[in-house]
This record gives structure tokens, C-alpha cells and sequence, in this order.
């Protein structure tokens, strides 16, 4: 039986998933500069990189725990910033609840575009999930709710929990960063838990998995619709801080730009779609005003660590001298 389009190399922590002193102090170290780092730097940039970064984590989900490449992760990135703009604007609701729609409305549509896609392995499911992708971006291109090219726009922040005011910057940031921080808790839980375990086993060996009596389909479908619920939250969250929802988000390019955050941060690992989206979020954002195609400077930077560091910039990092020492190990 043919595998599922995986990666040939996975990062995992040598202590089999239980940090060692120095994997938690840096943990610590790296809360604390989030905790800080608006003191320092444009807050409204530190929130699109924190969106991001939790985007190309539930993709990690599901291409790097689960061993499926899907080319349209987009749709539940852009739906739910639709589905929460839409909640908030147009039928009053407060953030909290928007935001929970948006990611309700994710989850939906990765069950249905789940239910498709995983009967099919390799190249074949990943062209599904691209065709499906496409036709919801059409759908929202037509729809009357999303105002078509124009998008959804000026919407309200509104008030957490009816008191806490987040049009305030640095009120707004800390939200986001909570979201964020709760996400990679939740994605940690789910990789660590029985289900996880199951779901590493069908990366491994499919064949394997369903000759000892593993309902492989049902741990796909869960690992997708996880994977798209937390796209979804991501998404909700960029549609509160940028106060709009376009059709960018719902892209074809919006799916390669996840799926190559996570190729140059490292696959099947915690840490490495962090420092790909901010890397990505980076040249973007510094290359936007100099009139060079940023595009071209974001592809001779993947062009260089697919020839320099081919397991991404964290699993170079696992399987370093240093990386060792901390207790990490890049298992092939």
C-alpha cells in the first residue's frame, strides 16, 4: 500500500516527550521575550507573525505528525476570518464568540473536505484538497456575505468578555498572544497523546497501522479537522487584528506560503513552523518598502536551506553538537 506524501526525516525530543532542564528554561526564556517584546517592537507585526506562526503549526499537525500534505490549508484560514469578520460586524457578536464561530465554521469545513480527500494517498490527496480549495475560494469570490474583491472591512474589535477594550494595542497583542500560547499547548497535547502516538504510527507505516486493527481513516479525518479548527483560530484572530477578511487569505498562494513556512523551519517539530513563519513574516514585512520583489528574496532564502540545511532550520539545530547536549535528537 502506497504511503501518504510524507516527510522522510522527523524531529522528536530524545527524552521521548518529557523536556529536559534545559529544553524548559529555554521554553521560559522564549514566553518571556513574547511577554516583552512589544516594549521593543511594532506590537501590530509581533500579532501577524503570532497568527501566522500558530497557521503553520496546525499545518505542522497534520504534514508533520500525521504524514499529509494538503495544498489547500488556506480555505480554513480565510473561512474562518470570513465566517468571525462577518459575526462581528454585521450580527453584533463579541469577539470571543466570533472567534469561536470562525473556528467552529473551520472545523466544518475540514470534515468536509476531510471526508474527500482521505480516501485518497500521496499526490492524488493532495490535488484533492488543492480542487476543493479552489472551489471555496470561487465560492467566496460570488458570495454576497463576503463582499466579493471588495472583502469585509472596518471590523470591530469590540470588547472581551464585555469590558476589556481591544482596540488598545498592547491589549489586543497579549489576547493574541494568549490564543497563541493556548494553540501550541493544545497541539502539544494532541501530539503527546494516545491518539498522537497512533497517528505518528500511520506516518511510520500505514500498512502497518491497519494490519493491527487501527481505523486509519477515522485518526485522519481527526488529525485533519484538528489541524483545520486551529487554522481556523488563527485565522479568526488575524481577521480582530487587521479589522478585515480578502480574498487573499483564501488563496492557493495563501496554502504554499504555510506550507513553505514549515519547510524552512523544520517538519515534526514544536518549534520550527515558529521561527518559519517569523522568518517568512520578516522578509515580507522589512523587503515591502524597498520595491524588490519579495517573492524572489523568500525563494532564494528556501533555496538555501533546502541546499544548506535540508531538515529545515530546527532540525539542523536537533541534530547539531548543541542541540544534542540540550537533549534533542532529529531521528530519521
Amino acid at each position: 500500500m502506497a504511503h501518504s506524501a510524507t516527510p522522510t526525516t522527523h524531529a522528536t525530543p530524545a527524552t521521548g516527550g518529557q523536556s529536559t532542564h534545559a529544553q524548559k528554561a529555554l521554553m521560559l526564556v522564549g514566553i518571556a521575550l513574547l511577554l516583552a517584546a512589544p516594549l521593543f517592537l511594532y506590537p501590530v507585526f509581533l500579532m501577524k507573525v503570532l497568527c501566522f506562526a500558530l497557521f503553520a503549526c496546525s499545518f505542522n499537525l497534520l504534514l508533520g505528525y500525521t504524514g499529509l500534505l494538503s495544498f489547500g490549508h488556506a480555505t480554513f484560514f480565510g473561512g474562518a476570518s470570513y465566517f468571525t469578520a462577518h459575526a462581528v460586524k454585521e450580527w453584533g457578536f463579541p469577539p470571543e464568540i466570533a472567534i469561536l464561530l470562525g473556528v467552529f465554521g473551520a472545523a466544518v469545513l475540514g470534515l468536509v473536505m476531510g471526508f474527500f480527500a482521505i480516501r485518497r494517498q500521496g499526490i492524488y490527496f493532495s490535488m484533492i484538497t488543492l480542487a476543493l480549495s479552489q472551489m471555496f475560494f470561487f465560492f467566496c469570490l460570488q458570495a454576497e456575505f463576503t463582499h466579493g474583491e471588495d472583502g469585509i472591512q472596518s471590523v470591530p474589535r469590540g470588547h472581551l468578555l464585555g469590558v476589556i477594550d481591544l482596540n488598545q494595542p498592547l491589549t489586543m497583542y497579549y489576547l493574541v498572544l494568549a490564543i497563541f500560547l493556548i494553540g501550541l499547548l493544545i497541539i502539544w497535547r494532541f501530539v503527546n497523546s494516545p491518539f498522537g502516538m497512533i497517528l505518528k504510527s500511520i506516518r511510520e507505516n500505514e500498512a502497518r497501522a491497519i494490519s493491527l486493527g487501527y481505523s486509519v481513516a477515522r485518526y485522519k479525518l481527526g488529525a485533519f479537522v484538528m489541524s483545520a479548527a486551529l487554522a481556523g483560530l488563527a485565522g479568526a484572530i488575524k481577521a480582530l487584528v487587521f479589522q478585515f477578511a480578502t480574498l487573499t487569505d483564501v488563496t492557493w498562494q495563501m496554502s504554499g506560503e504555510v506550507i513553505l513556512m514549515t519547510l524552512l523551519g523544520g517538519i515534526g517539530t514544536m518549534i520550527g513552523p515558529i521561527i518559519g513563519a517569523g522568518l517568512v513574516v520578516t522578509l515580507g514585512n522589512y523587503l515591502a518598502t524597498t520595491g524588490f520583489p519579495v517573492t524572489i528574496i523568500t525563494g532564494v532564502v528556501f533555496m538555501i536551506c533546502v541546499l544548506l540545511f535540508r531538515r529545515g532550520i530546527t532540525g539542523e539545530f536537533y541534530a547539531s553538537r548543541l542541540g544534542r547536549k540540550l537533549g534533542f535528537e532529529y531521528r530519521r
